[in-house]
């Protein structure tokens, strides 16, 4: 996983009035709300004897042990050790570790790193509140890279996705196109089509333009959307639990009916629909080997793997950047 970045951990609604306890990127947290409804998170460990915080509550907008009752604030701060009476001394290392959080679009991003956050986390701008959406929380068995790259393989449709979206046979891979919109975003153009016996045209010859409607849209380091139409997009963020476990928050945005409560359920009865295709994906990428994707990794990658490749690209350049490891050259592709 890649260290100094704001990550996708939660939905809004999944912190309440009650302290959550999660595994997220690896690591024990605990995210609660203080008194003006601000999200906060920190190690899921009390510095004193070591219990889960989670397994406590909040009083005053902070949390409180469920051990001895010792009280800390957003910033990790020890407000109180009663122990020593309300007005004794706390001691200088009874302080938690605190992790900045951000939120907005019903969604809690957790920045993960050393460094201070760079700014606030991107999303897609051309999401807003015209859209209603159902939203859906799926276990994947596997390394949220690979969870990232099925959405970003284009090649997959007509097989894996035969009898859903992979209808029609159109297993010919032009290009595709793959656009960098900013240091974070990458467009994916798709064009797919049947085998009629001619070559797969390079990605040089093409253009958005020529493409469908259809696109895919990726900021890093774990939030997804498929540009379907301008009325409607299916939003995924892939969130890295372990090394073996991710969770899809799958959402399914919508604008055509812009009624309220019948725009919302109409979503909603999508949900089970993008489910059941995310499922399909599912069967096939917990049984890639090696379970940990990379530049290297003894795959013969194609044309068609263009985005693949661009994303691991990326993710071991930012990985480079803020481990100061090595990268190994990508897989050689640059016809373009």
């Amino acid at each position: 996983m890649i260290r100094n970045q704001w990550y996708v951990v939660l939905e809004s609604k999944e912190v309440g009035t009650h302290p959550i306890g999660v595994v997220r990127l690896g690591e024990k947290f605990v995210f609660w709300r203080d008194q003006t409804g601000k999200v906060h998170a920190a190690a899921d460990r009390c510095p004193h004897r070591g219990a889960m915080l989670s397994a406590g509550k909040i009083e005053n907008g902070h949390i409180q042990c469920p051990f001895h009752g010792i009280q800390f604030d957003g910033s990790g701060k020890c407000v109180l050790v009663p122990a020593n009476g309300k007005n004794g001394s706390i001691p200088e290392a009874m302080h938690l570790k605190a992790t900045p959080t951000y939120e907005a679009h019903g969604l809690i991003w957790l920045w993960w790193g050393d460094s201070k956050p760079d700014g606030i986390p991107d999303f897609f701008t051309d999401i807003d509140d015209t859209f209603y959406y159902g939203s859906a929380h799926d276990p994947w068995d596997a390394f949220y890279s690979r969870v990232i790259e099925n959405q970003l393989d284009v090649i997959h449709l007509p097989f894996v996705h035969r009898h859903t979206i992979g209808r029609g046979n159109r297993t010919l891979v032009d290009g595709p196109l793959v656009e960098w919109k900013n240091d974070r975003m990458i467009y994916t153009y798709v064009f797919n089509r049947v085998d009629d016996g001619t070559l797969p045209r390079k990605p040089k010859e093409l253009t958005p333009k020529s493409a469908t409607s259809v696109h895919l849209e990726f900021i890093f380091p774990n939030l997804w959307q498929n540009f379907i139409n301008e009325k409607v997009r299916v939003l995924a963020a892939f969130v890295p639990v372990d090394n073996d476990h991710t969770i899809l928050y799958l959402r399914f945005y919508q604008k055509f009916l812009p009624v309220p409560i019948l725009g919302k359920m109409v979503a909603n009865l999508a949900m089970p629909v993008n489910v059941y295709i995310a499922h399909e994906d599912r069967r096939i990428v917990i049984t890639q080997q090696p379970k940990i994707s990379g530049l290297k990794i003894g795959e013969t990658l194609l044309q068609g793997d263009l985005p693949v490749i661009e994303y691991r690209r990326k993710r071991a350049a930012l990985q480079e950047k803020n481990e100061s490891k090595t990268v190994s050259e990508a897989p050689k592709y640059t016809d373009r």
